[in-house]
């Protein structure tokens, strides 16, 4: 049949089962949201009050889903507004599809208005990206960023398309989706090696990241962690893999991570690491990390194998894949063969940082524990970055794989309340999602309130005001001095009001009573509610290994 461009871009799109897009009309993508229009029965468009809370959304779409975030911006300046959130998404394997529109093609190269080469800037951070310069391409092109952002190491891809692209009119045939080319091979001879080494290990322990998330399935980790009985650990893009009620559950690892957990890596006598690249917060020293241990690194993308922390054994492929092969080989735990070792980590979580309750103040973990009470198992929390991202991923007891939605790799602050509507927009308003932020973080995109009252969004969020840029501050503290550089803004934003002002419900808590009355009336509420929390400016996160040190040099008090 004969279709225009923007009538491809959306048959496309319900071809690859898009439901939901986020994004921001301009100038260089009328024509397709006129189709947008045309078709909003079979495609949901959420207007966001900025192209990088669309960028955001897409991305909290695609980690409470697992499917493919879509979002949509205008040329120039709304193309470079995508970035962050395109670079938030590349840091931490997301899959996602960023259309971007351009000037017409004759005018490419030209500084046109908004014209911006798009391409270029965001090469460094896509998996791969492309420029559409004949609507005869449009269909494929757009069926390749589907494919290469699910395959292999999930990632975003970036299609720009010029605006003549987008009326001009070709021959389009149907098609059915491709296939994602998972990473179903492994060396094999390679598993049998992994397993002799963990089935003859003393002190075995299991250290996974994110790429067991986003692997064919999170289930084999765990039947290995218990066939096996090896005690894991996990980063912060990890959590919730292994619910926190498991015996075998240490805990997070790394700078914010605890004693027992960094204690482990330091003794262990073989390490599995699995979906994780031994990142900078967590081989803080990468000379010492594990070095009493055999390592075993398991990974979707061969160039992190060795790439911070040398290896003794690599396997290369879909960690899912991987441990299914592994399992038969295992040999089950057996009673008494590794008690010393666990009595060894039960020794060690006796020393691990329990923070002190105070009714009479409110406390970031008894703000995170008191949620956690009234919301259940089955919440998603998101955060933005920063000191309550940390608390967050320290003292949430969520057990959910995909329960726990925050930035790693890139730490971008004001990435929660996007995410937080992306994530609410795929679950349904049945869901409860709930956005803990900083007052640092919130101010880079509380635009974003006005969106989550459009649509109606139940979203509560739990902003954590210090009146300081609390991590920053926490850094100058313990390493310069106490010259507090720029890390008191001085804000005297009123959150209530504000909250108002923007058309949602808002309450200020000071102490925990006030705060379990203002959370369960949140609980009851159909749209967004913020509820402002006064924590003390000098309330630090513990434990903390500073960069460059070890578990010798970790700071509890």
């Amino acid at each position: 049949m004969l279709l225009n461009g923007s009538q491809i871009f959306v048959e496309v799109l319900c071809e690859q089962g898009v439901d939901t897009i986020f994004g921001y009309p301009g100038g260089a993508v009328l024509n397709l949201y006129d189709e947008l229009y045309k078709n909003s029965d079979r495609i949901t468009h959420v207007l966001t009050a900025h192209e990088q809370g669309a960028s955001h959304a897409a991305d909290g779409y695609a980690r409470a889903t697992g499917r493919t975030g879509v979002v949509l911006a205008t040329s120039g300046p709304g193309a470079t507004n995508l970035v962050t959130g395109i670079a938030t998404a590349y840091m931490d394997s997301i899959p996602m599809v960023a259309f971007t529109g351009n000037v017409g093609t004759s005018l490419l190269g030209r500084d046109s208005f908004q014209e911006a080469y798009i391409e270029g800037i965001t090469m460094p951070i896509t998996k791969h990206n492309f420029t559409v310069r004949r609507v005869e391409d449009l269909a494929d092109t757009m069926r390749a960023a589907f494919r290469i952002a699910q395959s292999g190491r999930k990632g975003p891809v970036l299609v720009d398309i010029p605006k003549d692209v987008t009326s001009n009119k070709c021959e389009f045939t149907h098609r059915q989706p491709e296939q994602i080319r998972t990473v179903t091979t492994f060396d094999e001879e390679r598993v049998a090696q992994a397993a002799e080494i963990i089935n003859g290990a003393e002190r075995p322990l299991i250290y996974f990241g994110g790429g067991v998330r986003s692997a064919a399935s999170c289930q084999p980790l765990r039947d290995l962690v218990h066939k096996a009985g090896i005690p894991a650990t996990y980063t912060l893009m990890a959590a919730g893999v292994i619910p926190y009620g498991d015996p075998f559950n240490l805990g997070m690892i790394g700078m914010h991570g605890c004693y027992t957990a960094n204690r482990a890596v330091s003794e262990a006598d073989v390490v599995i690491a699995i979906g994780t690249r031994f990142s900078d917060r967590v081989a803080l020293k990468p000379r010492t990390f594990a070095s009493k241990a055999t390592i075993i690194q398991i990974d979707i993308d061969p160039s992190e194998i060795g790439k911070n922390v040398e290896v003794d054994l690599s396997i290369v492929g879909d960690a899912a894949y991987i441990l299914r092969a592994m399992l038969p080989m295992i040999e089950p735990a057996k009673p008494g063969v590794r008690d010393s070792w666990m009595a060894m980590i039960h020794d060690w979580q006796a020393h691990d940082y329990h923070p002190k309750a105070d009714p009479s103040r409110l406390m970031p973990h008894q703000i995170i524990g008191e949620v956690c009470s009234q919301c259940g198992p089955e919440a998603v929390y998101v955060t933005d970055v920063g000191q309550h991202q940390m608390w967050a991923a320290q003292y949430l007891r969520h057990a959910k794989s995909r329960g726990f939605i925050t930035s790693g790799g890139l730490g971008t602050m004001g990435f929660g309340y996007g995410a937080a509507i992306g994530a609410q927009m795929a679950l349904g308003r049945e869901q409860r999602v709930v956005h803990f932020t900083g007052d640092g973080s919130f101010h880079m995109n509380l635009n974003e309130a006005c969106t989550a009252v459009s649509y109606e969004l139940p979203i509560i969020t739990v902003i954590f005001n210090n009146q300081v840029l609390g991590m920053v501050r926490q850094w100058q503290t313990s390493f310069y001095g106490k010259r507090y550089s720029q890390t008191d803004p001085h804000r005297k934003t009123d959150y209530v009001k504000l909250a108002e002002g923007f058309g949602l419900k808002g309450y200020h808590c000071e102490n925990l009573a006030e705060f379990q009355t203002a959370f369960a009336e949140a609980m009851k509420r159909k749209g967004p509610t913020w509820i402002e929390c006064v924590i003390d400016k000098d309330q630090k996160v513990l434990p903390m290994i500073p960069a460059g040190c070890d578990i010798n040099d970790i700071i509890m008090d």
